[in-house]
């Protein structure tokens, strides 16, 4: 399978505050539409345990049953948190890729958020990390 870079997306510094970097549109992007396929690093059975005591606890992806872990390339690890987010990720981890998709149009210069709980944009539990900055939409 060919994976293309994102063509509507840009990396910059986050509007979210504390969050450090975040992805901008830099294009119209349509509900639905495919932002990013990113491939993804597994961590292995030993990595892992070791990789939740390092600053990889705030990059990697977890399957629903926390047995499997992952870190995605290109731009799939800096997508901030919303509870309110635009966007989703969809993981085919057995596939190796992490597919992030608009679930409402984004305007160019809004960045984009996922729900960090499984990609699930209506799950409101809270985040296993505290320290994650939550964005806040003003809409």
């Amino acid at each position: 399978m060919e994976i293309n870079p994102p063509a509507k997306v840009k990396i910059t510094h986050s509007s979210i505050e504390n969050a450090g970097r975040g992805m901008l549109a830099t294009g119209n992007i349509i509900e639905g539409e495919l932002i990013e396929r990113c491939p993804v690093i597994f961590l292995t059975e030993k990595d892992y345990p070791l990789a939740k005591q390092t600053t990889l606890l705030n990059y990697y992806f977890l399957n629903e049953k926390e047995d499997r872990a992952a870190i995605a390339l290109g731009y799939g690890s800096l997508y901030n948190h919303s509870f309110e987010p635009n966007a989703t990720y969809k993981k085919s981890l057995e596939d190796g890729f992490i597919d992030f998709v608009a679930i409402k149009s984004i305007g160019v210069g809004n960045e984009i958020t996922v729900n960090y709980n499984y990609g699930n944009p209506e799950d409101k539990k809270k985040l296993w990390i505290s320290e994650i900055p939550e964005y806040k939409s003003n809409l």
